[in-house]
């Protein structure tokens, strides 16, 4: 079975930067290290001192979810599988529209 190549050709608009807002958010969350304690915040709940944010959670889980430690994502917020796949199914649905993959001829003439 041959290969058929492709090209995949993208040309930027400004109705995708609410994609490229999430993709950076969840690259952000995929790189933190889950042991660390947070630095500064815009949570209002830890301004006032409170300990319990579910938003914040939220985040938490999502960082241990991409690390691979399931368990401590579930315990942390079980909402972090399917805010991820939100996120996913909303970068896609913004960007599928204006990706096109165009096969190359490859056929030589002769």
């Amino acid at each position: 079975m041959t290969q058929i190549p492709v090209k995949i050709r993208y040309n930027f608009r400004w109705s995708h930067l609410e994609a490229w807002f999430w993709f950076a958010a969840l690259v952000s969350l995929a790189i933190a290290a889950p042991t660390h304690e947070t630095h500064f915040s815009f949570c209002i709940f830890k301004m006032m001192g409170i300990d319990f944010c579910p938003g914040c959670g939220l985040g938490h889980s999502i960082i241990f979810l991409f690390h691979g430690d399931f368990k401590e994502s579930w315990n942390t917020h079980p909402l972090a599988i399917l805010a991820v796949a939100v996120l996913l199914h909303r970068i896609v649905v913004i960007l599928r529209k204006d990706i096109k993959i165009l096969k190359l001829n490859t056929e030589k003439n002769e």
